[in-house]
């Protein structure tokens, strides 16, 4: 008799950035042959996501219901990657509606198998609610940070700590191994934040339940976050899952295959993240300037609907498509590129980043320096972790209001790109990060990679519970 598969419950927060890490994640579980994957979400994510799964999968997808009408939220919003920046408040706070849907949900998990419990929850680090639903039922509860750890001390601290409004420079109390952090490393919110905003009361109320966990998991390397400690990083290249492409995978290798190795720039600021039109003026004039190839993936700038048709004669400077066109020089792309493809290419030489954690550990994956444009969220202190302590990354600018130049982004790009000392040593620091990661990776017969041992003791540590649950019982 073949022996019952435990259970792994997942449940990411409605947002890309979060979505693709945990679906690596489940994927990696399911591919052990040791789990069951039940993945919980929305409908209309789930139906984007089904599209995205291996044919051969046995990942069971769970509704669970959401109105974001009544959080005020337009109507069908079930994913923050088109929603305006001023409604992520909104956005955020709904999220607390799932608390008794969810534990209605794995109530019903456990009927459904005579009794016999998930072994483990793994929850969206915006969740921290579930600890208490899986303490009901005596079930392991971890949550995940798609993430890494050295960013998300950074916004954890911050968060906590406020208001930062005395000094334009200031030590975390709590996190003293960040060194200084500038007030233009903050988003709006955060600056504005004093506690008792609708943002502030919500992460100051999630984010201290974190130690009610049994766990944390961390979408990264040890050896790079190795401030913060042992850590997850979960693999996979299913980048774009439930995303359109405005190219396809083959007509972007074959231009790709056109330009010679290391000559090409790629620009993304990822999936819900844009920049100012003034911005995006100058990045365009930079880049036709500095005479490299490049990949752009472009949106509408701040103040428009990202998934709305991108206005080339308004936003770019006149005739900049046809002559980067005609040249040969550049590929503009809309909506959506295949990423990992592309930074997987020989002939990439660096990738202008919002640095999303995702998106860094996809370039670094493949020995790709980074230029740092941070934009929101816990980006700021990603890039100063790259820049500062890393050694792979030089920022060119911080956030959507910040003023750029074309001179300036065109001179970075030629330090970074060209054989200058900066440019070697950051090709070379990215190389040797490169293999840092294949390495954490490893699971070979005489070699577990660190990433490889700590997946392996947070599952023996979920599964340890159950079997002194079962011996109590």
């Amino acid at each position: 008799m073949a022996q019952r598969k435990e259970n792994i419950v997942m449940f990411p927060l409605m947002a890309q950035g979060h979505i693709i890490p945990f679906l690596a994640l489940a994927l990696h579980l399911e591919n052990t042959n040791r789990y069951t994957i039940t993945f919980v979400n929305t409908p209309s994510n789930l139906k984007k996501l089904k599209s995205s799964l291996p044919q051969n999968s046995s990942i069971h997808l769970r509704e669970i219901p959401f109105d974001g009408i009544a959080h005020d939220l337009p109507p069908c919003t079930e994913n923050s990657d088109s929603l305006p920046f001023h409604l992520f408040p909104n956005f955020f706070e709904s999220t607390l509606s799932f608390k008794p849907h969810f534990r209605k949900l794995i109530n019903g998990l456990i009927d459904e198998q005579n009794g016999h419990k998930p072994v483990c929850i793994i929850a969206d680090m915006f969740f921290a609610w579930s600890a208490e639903i899986a303490q009901e039922y005596g079930i392991f509860n971890a949550l995940f940070v798609g993430g890494g750890s050295f960013g998300f001390a950074c916004f954890y601290s911050l968060w906590l700590n406020l208001p930062h409004r005395d000094s334009d420079e200031f030590l975390l109390p709590d996190f003293p191994e960040a060194s200084r952090i500038h007030v233009t490393q903050m988003t709006k919110f955060l600056r504005l934040a004093d506690g008792s905003d609708s943002l502030s009361v919500f992460f100051q109320k999630v984010l201290p339940q974190w130690m009610n966990a049994d766990g944390i998991l961390f979408n990264t390397v040890e050896e790079l976050d190795k401030i913060v400690g042992p850590l997850l990083l979960s693999t996979g290249s299913r980048a774009g899952a439930g995303k359109e492409y405005g190219i396809s995978t083959e007509s972007c290798k074959n231009w790709l295959d056109t330009k010679p190795c290391n000559s090409v720039i790629y620009v993304s600021f990822g999936s819900q993240n844009t920049i100012a039109a003034s911005q995006m003026m100058q990045l365009a004039m930079a880049l036709e300037a500095c005479g490299k190839n490049f990949i752009w993936v472009v949106k509408p700038p701040l103040g428009f609907d990202l998934n709305s048709e991108f206005r080339a004669n308004e936003w770019l400077p006149e005739g900049f498509e046809e002559r980067i066109k005609d040249s040969g020089q550049g590929l503009v792309v809309q909506k959506w590129a295949p990423q990992v493809e592309i930074l997987s290419h020989k002939s990439i030489s660096a990738f202008l980043s919002h640095c999303g954690w995702n998106s860094v550990l996809e370039a670094l994956s493949h020995g790709v320096p980074i230029i740092g444009w941070p934009l929101a969220a816990e980006q700021f202190y990603n890039s100063k972790l790259l820049e500062e302590v890393i050694g792979v990354c030089v920022e060119v600018a911080r956030g959507m209001n910040c003023e750029v130049s074309k001179e300036n982004l065109s001179a970075k790009f030629e330090l970074v790109m060209n054989e200058t000392e900066k440019g070697m040593d950051l090709r070379k620091k990215a190389s040797e990060v490169e293999m840092i990661i294949k390495n954490a990776v490893r699971n070979e017969e005489k070699f577990k990679g660190s990433s490889v041992k700590a997946m392996e003791q947070f599952l023996d540590a979920a599964l340890m519970m159950k079997k002194a649950q079962k011996e109590e019982d």
